[in-house]
């Protein structure tokens, strides 16, 4: 796939599905949302965590998100708001255009990702790796 390519399915999947800003993922977390985080183990090593999120690989993430699916993760309360995030927010948004395809509705893309969170000044953990 070229990058035009690219900018198209992305430019397609944000048309569709809800993004929010860093300031309104951590309102909607105060509020019960569940934070979502896609990110490789390196990343969130690297860059920290945000406090509270959980995390869900995105190679398993329609399934463990699916409300009727055998394998979803019960620790999500589909009651609330989830609010999806990646690195950057470009993985994130195919995947939030995926979990309204399972139907979930009250499911937000992180515009601008962890970044965004953090250039927000919002939490963020950083854990001790040993040496």
């Amino acid at each position: 796939m070229t990058a035009a390519g690219i900018d198209a399915v992305l430019a397609s999947a944000r048309a569709r599905i809800s993004s929010i800003d860093a300031e309104e993922a951590a309102r909607l977390q105060a509020a019960g949302a569940t934070l979502v985080d896609t990110r490789p183990t390196a990343q969130r090593a690297e860059f920290g965590e945000i406090p509270g999120a959980v995390v869900i690989e995105r190679n398993v993430l329609e399934w463990r998100l699916d409300p009727h699916g055998s394998h979803r993760n019960t620790e999500i309360d589909h009651g609330h708001p989830i609010v999806v995030f990646c690195q950057e927010g470009y993985s994130s948004v195919l995947a939030v255009a995926s979990l309204g395809d399972v139907g979930l509705d009250d499911v937000h893309d992180l515009t601008g990702g962890f970044v965004a969170w953090a250039d927000a000044g919002l939490p963020v953990e950083k854990k001790d790796t040993p040496t």
